[in-house]
């Protein structure tokens, strides 16, 4: 046993017992500095600054007024809107539970759920102007049906934008590696005037993800 009380051959114990992936992500955490300037600047997340880099390159929190949060938690992206944007409206939806955000309104259930978009229309008084997505579907482990998976809900955050926002408006989603595919890109081609994919930094250079952004939404006629 040592001076503070923790025994030494129950912490190598413990590593032992950890799976390699998860002494990976550990070391990489602690050697990320997002991780770092996360914690300094108080944000919940590394991924606000991937939402902070989209934004300096396409203006997308300028003017929001609106606000759609697709897979809020932990919170960093409405942090982020909070921060830019302070009068505008925020409602965020996410399985997981998360600690409440000053201004924003946060559903917990699945963005799935046949109730969800309109519980999300009813939150706002209005039409959004900005929807966000940074949603990804659990992982199973085969490589396929994750990226199905997910595809899945950027597909319904798409559709779901295409049908609420107003005239003019933005939306962004997370996609993997290969951007959209072709009936993603077609849809979202024929009701947005700007189609463009885009790393931020702030994404670790060995991930598959990528963000799409759409600008200038044409409407549903």
């Amino acid at each position: 046993m040592t001076r503070s009380g923790r025994d030494p051959d129950k912490r190598v114990k413990n590593a032992r017992s950890r799976s390699n992936s998860s002494n990976r992500w550990i070391e990489r955490q602690l050697n990320d500095p997002y991780v770092r300037q996360a914690k300094a600047d108080g944000y919940r997340s590394r991924a606000a600054y991937k939402l902070i880099e989209l934004d300096e390159k396409f203006g997308l929190l300028r003017g929001a007024k609106r606000v759609v949060d697709l897979g809020i938690a932990p919170g960093g992206w409405s942090q982020v809107v909070r921060q830019k944007s302070p009068k505008a409206a925020i409602v965020g939806i996410d399985l997981l539970e998360m600690d409440p955000i000053e201004g924003v309104e946060i559903l917990l259930m699945d963005f799935m759920h046949d109730d969800a978009p309109a519980r999300l229309m009813a939150a706002l008084d209005g039409p959004p102007d900005l929807v966000l997505s940074d949603m990804a579907a659990n992982t199973v482990g085969h490589k396929q049906t994750d990226h199905l998976r997910t595809m899945g809900l950027v597909e319904a955050a798409a559709w779901f934008a295409v049908e609420t926002l107003e005239p003019g408006g933005k939306f962004v989603s997370k996609v993997l590696a290969g951007g959209t595919d072709q009936e993603l890109l077609t849809l979202l081609k024929k009701h947005f005037k700007t189609v463009k994919h885009a790393k931020p930094p702030a994404s670790r250079k060995g991930s598959s993800e990528w963000y799409v952004v759409a600008q200038g939404f044409k409407g549903r006629g």
